[in-house]
C-alpha cells in the first residue's frame, strides 16, 4: 500500500507567544516541534502549508460574538477595565490575558480548519496541524489554558462532507468542550481515554457520562488512575477503539494527541513512553479513513515536541534515529540527546486488575447500546 498522502499545518508565528512568567503552557513547544520535524527531513513526505488566520465569522460558528468580540478587545494594558467580563468569561489566572492573545487562537484555529478543508476536498489522506487539540474552550468562555475550541470548529467543517464523524482524545484531560459541544448528536461521537477522580481537572468525564437525546449513548469515557503505563493504556485503547469503529462505522476521524500523558510531563500523573504514546497514533492511523491529527496538552516542551516529532514519523511512515539531529534547540534535549527519552520517576500504578476489568466492562457494556441503535441484530450476536 502506498504512503498516505499527508498535509502539514504550521505558522511560524505560533511559537513565539508567551502566556507569561510560571504558566505551564508554553506555545514555544510548537517551534521545538517543526524545527524537529525539519531537521529530520519529515517535511519531505508532506506537503507544508501557512495556515489562514480565522476570521470572526468563522470563529463564531461556534463561539457566542460576545465573547469572541472580548477576546478581541482585551490586552494586558486594558485589563482592568473587564474585571466583570473577565469573570464572566473565565479568563484570569489558568487563561491569562497575553499580548497577542486574539491573533494566537486565530492561527491556530485557521490551521485546524485549513486541514479539515483540506480532508473535506479530498487533498490528502492525514491532515496534521500541532498547534490545535485545544479541547476545553467552550462557547463562551475559557478553560484550561483553552481559549477557542479550534477541535469543535474543525469538526463542525468536516460534518459538510461526512456523516459521521469519531472523536478520540489520549490527553491526560478529559476533553470536555468537545464532549459538551456534540453531546445531543449521534453524527459525533466523542472517545476520551483521561485521568479522573480526587479533582483532578476538569473533574468531567465519569463513565456514566453517555450523552443525551439522539446523542446518548455516542460519548465514550475510559477513565484511568494514576500511573499507568503503556501495556495497561493499550489493552483498553486498542479493543475500545475497535469496538468503536467496527459498530459506528465513522467516515473521518478527529485525533487529539495531547501529550501530557506522557511520563514526566509537568502537569501528568500517567506513565507513557513515547512509544506507547505513538503506538495509539499508528492504531488510528491503520484504519486508513480520513484523518485530523491535532496536538492538545503538554507541558514539559522537550518531551512534547520529541513526541509529535516521532508521531509526524508515523504518519509519513519514516524511521527516524533516536539520535537527535542538531539544531539550535539542541540544548533542550541534554543530557541524554535521544528522541525517545526514557521512562523514569514512574508514578505507582493505581490501575489495578480489578479496577482495569470494572473499567473494561463498564465501557463495553455502554458500547453495546450504541450497537444496538446501529445494528439490533449485531447486539444479539454480542450477547
Amino acid at each position: 500500500m502506498s504512503r498516505p498522502r499527508v498535509c502539514y499545518f504550521h505558522d511560524q508565528e505560533v511559537g513565539s507567544y508567551y502566556y507569561g512568567a510560571g504558566h505551564p503552557m508554553k506555545p514555544h513547544r510548537l517551534a521545538l516541534t517543526h524545527n524537529l520535524v525539519l531537521n529530520y527531513g519529515l517535511h519531505k513526505y508532506m506537503k507544508v502549508y501557512k495556515p489562514h488566520r480565522a476570521s470572526d465569522e468563522e470563529l463564531e460558528v461556534f463561539h457566542s460574538r460576545e465573547y469572541l468580540e472580548f477576546l478581541q478587545r482585551i490586552t494586558p494594558d486594558n485589563a482592568s477595565l473587564y474585571h466583570d467580563e473577565m469573570r464572566k468569561f473565565n479568563v484570569g489566572e489558568d487563561c491569562p490575558v497575553f499580548d497577542g492573545m486574539y491573533d494566537y487562537c486565530k492561527i491556530y484555529a485557521g490551521a485546524s480548519l485549513d486541514a479539515a478543508v483540506k480532508l473535506n476536498t479530498g487533498a490528502c489522506d492525514i491532515a496534521v496541524s500541532w498547534s490545535g487539540g485545544l479541547h476545553h474552550a467552550r462557547l463562551d468562555e475559557a478553560s484550561g489554558f483553552c481559549y477557542v475550541n479550534d477541535i469543535v470548529l474543525a469538526i463542525i467543517e468536516m460534518l459538510k462532507y461526512y456523516g459521521r464523524v469519531l472523536y478520540i482524545d489520549i490527553d491526560i484531560h478529559h476533553g470536555d468542550g468537545v464532549q459538551d459541544a456534540f453531546y445531543t448528536t449521534d453524527r459525533v461521537m466523542c472517545v476520551s481515554f483521561h485521568k479522573y477522580g480526587n479533582g483532578f481537572f476538569p473533574g468531567t468525564g465519569a463513565i456514566d457520562e453517555l450523552g443525551v437525546n439522539s446523542g446518548r449513548y455516542y460519548s465514550v469515557n475510559v477513565p484511568l488512575l494514576d500511573g499507568i503505563d503503556d501495556q495497561g493504556y493499550l489493552s483498553l485503547f486498542k479493543p475500545v477503539i475497535q469496538n468503536v469503529m467496527d459498530f459506528y462505522r465513522p467516515h473521518a476521524i478527529v485525533l487529539q494527541c495531547g501529550a501530557d500523558s506522557l511520563n514526566c510531563d509537568r502537569l501528568g500523573r500517567f506513565n507513557l513512553s513515547l512509544a506507547g504514546h505513538g503506538e495509539c497514533v499508528r492504531f488510528v492511523k491503520g484504519f486508513n479513513l480520513p484523518t485530523l491529527v491535532l496536538g492538545g496538552g503538554g507541558y514539559t516542551i522537550k518531551n512534547v515536541s520529541r513526541c509529535w516529532t516521532n508521531e509526524t514519523a508515523i504518519i509519513v511512515e519514516q524511521d527516524v534515529s533516536n539520535d537527535l539531529p542538531f539544531s539550535e534547540y539542541t540544548e533542550y534535549f541534554a543530557p541524554d540527546f535521544q528522541l525517545h527519552p526514557p521512562v523514569t520517576n514512574t508514578i505507582h500504578n493505581d490501575n489495578t486488575p480489578s479496577y482495569m476489568q470494572f473499567v473494561r466492562q463498564s465501557v463495553r457494556f455502554s458500547s453495546l447500546f450504541v450497537i444496538c441503535s446501529l445494528n439490533p441484530i449485531a447486539l444479539l450476536r454480542s450477547a
